[in-house]
């Protein structure tokens, strides 16, 4: 791999999942003190932009937070073990730790997991919701495909070994994937505050 090629990986979509996941984790932080800072007050003011932030952080989750990282680790790993060369080239392993391989394309799935399930997230309308996550993948595949006009190189070796058919095939399927993991994500919410709320509800003693 040369440096013009390192320097197009090291832009590829796990390095957007680090950008999405540091932002949303710092408007988790924001609304957690926000939230904090306004409880007691009476200001109205400050109940609308919590509830913005609110919204922001629980759309964010939503939309790119889980689907997105659980689509980079599931198919990182999936072709990692298949042929690692077309995800990650071993020259890589020269540049990039495995610790910090790990921190790029494993741990993103068990904090994602552990703020759904600590954190309530109100999810929008599944139709809402489905075309802003296609939106998000339909954009990044004009990304790689302007990219590759540009440069004439893909940012992904596996691009390189197939044909055009094949990669429309393979950026439909992108595309489908991401969609299957906004719904369940969706689905694992509600399960999740679903069966505490009945816990919940289940613990409360009954009226005499």
């Amino acid at each position: 791999m040369d440096a013009d090629r390192f320097a197009l990986f090291s832009r590829c979509l796990q390095a957007l999942l680090l950008v999405i996941q540091a932002v949303f984790f710092g408007v988790c932080v924001l609304t957690d003190l926000s939230s904090l800072l306004t409880k007691g007050g009476e200001s109205q003011e400050q109940e609308r932009q919590l509830r913005k932030l609110i919204s922001l952080r629980d759309w964010m989750m939503a939309v790119l937070a889980f689907p997105v990282g659980v689509f980079v680790v599931t198919m990182f790993w999936s072709l990692y073990l298949y042929d690692r060369d077309l995800v990650y080239p071993r020259l890589l392993d020269s540049f990039i730790p495995q610790w910090l391989n790990h921190g790029m394309h494993t741990t993103v799935l068990p904090f994602i997991l552990i703020e759904m399930r600590t954190t309530h997230h109100q999810y929008p309308s599944r139709i809402c919701g489905l075309v802003a996550v296609c939106s998000f993948a339909v954009g990044y595949v004009l990304w790689m495909c302007w990219v590759h006009h540009v440069t004439g190189v893909w940012v992904y070796p596996l691009l390189e070994h197939i044909g055009s058919i094949a990669k429309v095939v393979f950026f439909s399927s992108l595309t489908v994937l991401i969609s299957i993991f906004y719904v369940l994500g969706e689905i694992l919410n509600s399960y999740i505050w679903d069966s505490s709320r009945c816990g919940v509800e289940g613990n409360k003693p009954k009226a005499e």
